[in-house]
C-alpha cells in the first residue's frame, strides 16, 4: 500500500447533467448559466446516480502528464494570486490541484453563492507547467483543491485542508504538518477480494461569509458498489473540526463497508521497533488507536508494524468515539528535522446520534519504509449496507494534538503517553514491559492511596508486576514480565484502579515475536 499510489483517483464519464463527461461538454459547462443548488441538490443527484449502472473510469490524458513522476508532479503550481475568493476579502481561500501523475481522475469543482452554483473554468495559464511540456492543448479539469486560511497568523493564509485523490481528505490544525489522512468511505479493506476504493466526482464549494470562521464543501461520491452525498463544516483553529454528514445509496449488498475511514503510517516506535535499523527514536503519523466506547470505557492500542498483515476488531454499540492519535509531541521523541513527526496531528471521530450495532476495526499491515500508509481504521455497522436504501452518518472529525475523555467535575482516565519493550538476558524469551501514565484520575488520587494494577494476557503468563510513582514524570509507572513460552500471539491488556474505579485508559497491545 504505497501511501502516495493509495491516493490515485479514479473517474468515470458524466452521468448526469451537473457532471460534464467530454471535454466538451466541459467547456461548455463552463460557459453554462449557474444553477439553482441547496443542501437537498447533491442528495438527490446521489440518488439519481445509485439508480443507473456504474460506468467504467475515464483518465485519458495526455502523455506529458500521465507518464510523470512524484517530483515532476510536484513542479506544478497553481498560482496563488488567482485563487478563489482571494479579492473578496473573505476567511477562506480556494485553489485547484492539477490533474496528473497518479491523480488522473477529473473532478468537477463549482462555487455557490445565493442558492446557486456556477462552474469553476480550467485555465491552464493559472498552473506552472512548463517542466512537464507547457500547458496541454484542451481542457483538463482539475484533480481536487486545497483551502487555505489565516490559521496561524492574520496576514498569511495557509493550507488548512486538501481534498484530492479517489476520497482522500486531509487537514491540520494550528501549528501542524500534514500527516493523517481521512476518507469518504472505505469498501473491502484488507479483505482477499481486494479494496475497491470510492471516489469524489465533484465539490460544490459555497462561498464564505466575511467575518466567518468556517467554509461549507459538498461532495458527490461514486464507486461500482455505491453513491453517496457529504457535506463538510470545515473549522479551522488549535484544532481544526469538521462537520461531516454522510448519506449513502448502495448499489449492492455492502457487508464490508468502512465508515468515517482513517489512514496512517507507523514505522517504528520505542514498543515495537520491527527490526528496523534507524537512528530514529520513532517514525510515524500516529502511535495508537484511541477509543471511547459506548459502554463508557476508554482503551488505548498501540499500533504496531507487524510481520503479517493483521486486523483487530472491537465490538460495541453507539461508540462514543474513535481515532489514531499522536500523542508524543516532543522533538526528542522522533529526532527528525525534516519529517517533524512530533507536529503531526492525530484525527479523532465523534459519532452524533445513534450508529447501533458494529465494530471498530484496526488494519496494520508490515512495511519496511515511512512512505507507506500502513494503518486503516474505521467502523463496520453489524448489517449490511442494502442496495435501495439510505443511510446517513453524521459525525465530527477533529485534527487535533490530543483528545481526552470526560467532563467537567469529572476526570478523565489518565492516558498511556509512552510504552516500552524490551529482552531479559537471563531469562531469554520473556518480555519485559514498561508503561508510563499520569494526570487524570490519577493526579486526583489521594495521596498515600497506591492504585491496583489490573493485568492480563489471553496466553502465556504476565509475572513481576509492578506500580510504582515516577518522580521524574509526576506520573506513574508500570512494569511486568510476558512468559510468552511457544504462543505465537498474545492478547495483552492492563489498567489502573482505585477498587473498582478505572484511574487509567485500558491499555491493550497485541504481541506477536
Amino acid at each position: 500500500m504505497n501511501r502516495r499510489a493509495l491516493l490515485a483517483g479514479l473517474t468515470m464519464a458524466g452521468l448526469l447533467p451537473w457532471i460534464p463527461g467530454t471535454l466538451s461538454d466541459r467547456a461548455e459547462a463552463a460557459d453554462a448559466p449557474a444553477r439553482p443548488f441547496d443542501d437537498t441538490t447533491v442528495r438527490q443527484m446521489a440518488r439519481d446516480l445509485a439508480a443507473k449502472p456504474y460506468a467504467a473510469p475515464d483518465e485519458r490524458l495526455p502523455g506529458g502528464l500521465a507518464d510523470i513522476g512524484y517530483d515532476q508532479y510536484r513542479s506544478i503550481r497553481y498560482d496563488a494570486q488567482r485563487a478563489l475568493w482571494r479579492t473578496q476579502n473573505l476567511p477562506f481561500q480556494m485553489q485547484p490541484f492539477h490533474r496528473g501523475f497518479l491523480f488522473k481522475q477529473k473532478v468537477e469543482l463549482f462555487e455557490v453563492a445565493d442558492g446557486r452554483a456556477t462552474p469553476i473554468p480550467y485555465d491552464p495559464s493559472a498552473f506552472t507547467l512548463s517542466e512537464v511540456g507547457g500547458p496541454p492543448s484542451g481542457d483538463l479539469g482539475f484533480a481536487g483543491f486545497r483551502l487555505t486560511n489565516p490559521m496561524n497568523r492574520p496576514d498569511h493564509f495557509d493550507e488548512v485542508a486538501a481534498f484530492v485523490g479517489a476520497s482522500y481528505f486531509r487537514a491540520v490544525g494550528k501549528g501542524h504538518v500534514y500527516g493523517i489522512s481521512a476518507r469518504g468511505l472505505a469498501i473491502a479493506t484488507a479483505e482477499r477480494s481486494g479494496e475497491e476504493f470510492p471516489v469524489f466526482r465533484a465539490f460544490w464549494l459555497q462561498r464564505p461569509q466575511a467575518g466567518g470562521n468556517s467554509a461549507v464543501v459538498h461532495a458527490l461520491l461514486d464507486s461500482p458498489s455505491t453513491t453517496g452525498a457529504f457535506r463538510f463544516t470545515i473549522r479551522p483553529g488549535e484544532e481544526t473540526v469538521f462537520d461531516i454528514e454522510a448519506r449513502l445509496y448502495p448499489r449492492v449488498a455492502m457487508p464490508t463497508a468502512g465508515i468515517a475511514p482513517l489512514t496512517s503510517m507507523f514505522l517504528l516506535s520505542p514498543l515495537d521497533r520491527g527490526g528496523v535499523d534507524d537512528y530514529r527514536t520513532a517514525v510515524h503519523d500516529s502511535d495508537g488507536l484511541m477509543l471511547s466506547t459506548g459502554r463508557g470505557e476508554a482503551i488505548w492500542r498501540p499500533l504496531a508494524n507487524p510481520r503479517e498483515l493483521q486486523t483487530s476488531v472491537f465490538a460495541d454499540a453507539n461508540p462514543r468515539g474513535f481515532g489514531l492519535m499522536q500523542r508524543r509531541r516532543a522533538f526528542s521523541d522522533y529526532n527528525d528535522l525534516e519529517a517533524r513527526y512530533e507536529k503531526r496531528p492525530g484525527a479523532w471521530v465523534e459519532p452524533i446520534g445513534d450508529w447501533g450495532e458494529g465494530a471498530v476495526h484496526l488494519i496494520e499491515i508490515p512495511t519496511r519504509e515511512e512512505i507507506h500508509d500502513n494503518i486503516a481504521t474505521f467502523w463496520r455497522p453489524k448489517e449490511p449496507l442494502r442496495p435501495g436504501q439510505e443511510y446517513s452518518y453524521v459525525y465530527r472529525l477533529h485534527w487535533a494534538s490530543g483528545a481526552a475523555f470526560g467532563a467537567a467535575g469529572n476526570p478523565a482516565p489518565a492516558q498511556f503517553d509512552e510504552a516500552r519493550q524490551g529482552g531479559k538476558p537471563q531469562t531469554p524469551g520473556t518480555r519485559l514491559f514498561v508503561l508510563e501514565t499520569k494526570g487524570g484520575r490519577l493526579a486526583a488520587l489521594p495521596e498515600g492511596v497506591q492504585p491496583v494494577l489490573d493485568v492480563s494476557s489471553s496466553t502465556g503468563r504476565i509475572e513481576n508486576a509492578v506500580v510504582q510513582r515516577n518522580p521524574e514524570t509526576g506520573g506513574w509507572r508500570i512494569s511486568f514480565e510476558l512468559v510468552p513460552g511457544n504462543e505465537r500471539l498474545v492478547e495483552m491488556r492492563a489498567l489502573l484502579k482505585n477498587g473498582e474505579v478505572p484511574l487509567t485508559e485500558t491499555w491493550l497491545f497485541r504481541w506477536t515475536p
